[in-house]
């Protein structure tokens, strides 16, 4: 009898769990059923953020509750900033609206810079597809074929720059002050696509750009050799680039191995951020979360990635929103010098 009554209630707990899960299931089926999702990204359509995702999109509605489509818009302004802003202030908190903006503006809310409406800590993130590591890349018509030459040279050179708070801008600012390089940054761009537009024209002579980009959207480039990689601006080398120089290893003081070391981090691990508004339901965000992460599985997607060129090392929504809370751990002086330097 006992035993009969052990089964009954087991029966009972399991049909229960099973009811609840099955009108979670339900619940967020009804929230994307015959809906559409705007993937708002904050740079220019053709250069690396904007490639990796029209590829998310044309896959991870099959992975979110109720099918809904996915489209791409992009809303390029201040690396980013724009997007990041209308996310935080204006997107509705229902699941519909998911930004796609660079890590690295995180840091200049810190700064404390004009222009910031956004709390970064307190979006809700999906997660990262890639961790980048970001490179200098010169012109080969400029003869230029090290770091070691360069600096030798003393040859001005003008490197392409979206704004403050990207890897374009603020990678080549710590890297200049830190081994002093001789160069000119021309900010502005709408992103790494419109840079390679001036790159071709001889308008600027380089730039500060993922390998990740580099291959998936600089390919002619790099196929016929006419940019040349010169420095890893990263802590460690790519795999792919042994005998390119580290930063970090050219560093002469203690503090200029922090100060890149930080800035590689903030430019590397964060970049590639996808998020959704403050206030969106737990419920919602843990199904997106989940959607996103099947999503960087999918052997259809990595197909198409891996067409695309497309780099794929992911870090869950979790473990990004710790990264971007230690931004605001660090010391306090190091914040101040790459405050300074970055200004």
């Amino acid at each position: 009898m006992k035993r009969n009554a052990w089964r009954a209630l087991l029966y009972f707990v399991t049909m229960t769990c099973f009811g609840v899960a099955a009108g979670a299931a339900f619940g967020q089926e009804q929230v994307f059923k015959g809906k559409t999702i705007r993937l708002i990204v904050g740079l220019a359509p053709g250069g690396g953020f904007d490639t990796y995702s029209r590829a998310i999109a044309r896959h991870m509605g099959r992975h979110i509750p109720g099918y809904p489509a996915i489209v791409v818009d992009n809303m390029p302004g201040a690396a980013s900033l724009v997007s990041a802003n209308y996310l935080y202030k204006v997107a509705r908190p229902d699941g519909l609206t998911i930004g796609n903006f660079v890590g690295g503006i995180a840091m200049h809310e810190l700064f404390g810079k004009p222009g910031i409406e956004f709390q970064a800590r307190k979006f809700e993130y999906l997660g990262v597809p890639a961790q980048d590591n970001f490179m200098l890349g010169v012109a080969k018509s400029t003869a230029i074929t090290s770091v070691e030459k360069w600096i030798a040279s003393g040859t001005m050179l003008k490197f392409g720059g979206v704004s403050p708070g990207g890897g374009t801008d603020d990678l080549p600012k710590v890297v200049k002050a830190v081994l002093g390089l001789p160069l000119q940054l021309v900010t502005g761009y709408k992103g790494t696509g419109p840079i390679r537009l001036a790159f071709n024209s001889g308008e600027v002579q380089g730039v500060s750009n993922s390998i990740e980009s580099f291959n998936s959207t600089w390919t002619s480039e790099m196929e016929k050799g006419e940019v040349v990689i010169i420095l890893q601006e990263t802590v460690k080398p790519h795999p792919s680039l042994p005998n390119v120089p580290v930063a970090l290893e050219l560093a002469k003081t203690e503090e200029g191995k922090k100060l890149i070391r930080a800035q590689a981090t903030i430019n590397g691990v964060t970049n590639r951020l996808y998020a959704l508004p403050p206030g969106t339901p737990k419920p919602v965000v843990y199904s997106l979360r989940k959607a996103f992460s099947a999503t960087l599985k999918d052997p259809e997607f990595l197909a198409d990635a891996k067409k695309a060129r497309l780099d794929i090392d992911p870090i869950d929504g979790e473990a990004i929103a710790n990264e971007v809370k230690g931004l605001f751990n660090l010391d306090r002086s190091l914040v101040e010098k790459l405050k300074e330097i970055l200004k």
